[in-house]
């Protein structure tokens, strides 16, 4: 039988075992997305149509401060997706609308991307880096305060 210090101790060792088996299934989930979804580069959302949607999959606060203008932007944040999206973006736009996710730093995007691609939609897309990645080529942001840039 072990004792209180023996028990405290295996307990310890197998909650670092399952922070580091969660971790390796979630950087698993992201390698899928990423391979699954198409990551494209901040130069491209320049040349894609004006009936692009432009989906930010942050939270509302990670909204406030700042996003990437486009012709058309919905905020759903990731937690929330399965249930916003058809009515969002399928009943508004159609399955098959051009899709272009995005977070902070790109995995939060990605594996948005791959659920809309699960659920039917047909064009999705991921802005590889995230809005950081973004603001690193000179690109803006908007916010209440205006318009916005990395300074350097």
């Amino acid at each position: 039988m072990a004792n209180k210090n023996e028990h405290k101790n295996l307990q310890k060792l197998a909650d670092e075992r399952a922070v580091v088996y969660l971790s390796e299934q979630f950087k698993a989930l992201i390698d899928e997305a990423e391979k699954e979804i198409e990551q494209i580069k901040p130069k491209d959302l320049y040349i894609l149509d004006e009936k692009m949607i432009l989906v930010d999959v942050r939270e509302p606060e990670e909204f406030s401060s700042g996003y990437i203008n486009a012709h058309n932007n919905l905020t759903l944040p990731r937690g929330k997706l399965e249930f916003m999206a058809i009515k969002r973006i399928a009943d508004v736009y159609g399955q098959d609308a051009h899709i272009v996710t995005y977070c902070l730093k790109g995995p939060r995007g990605s594996l948005a991307a791959l659920q809309l691609k699960k659920m039917g939609f047909t064009n999705v897309k991921n802005l590889k880096g995230g809005i950081l990645n973004w603001l690193d080529k000179g690109n803006t942001i908007h916010s209440y305060l205006g318009e916005l840039t990395l300074t350097k």
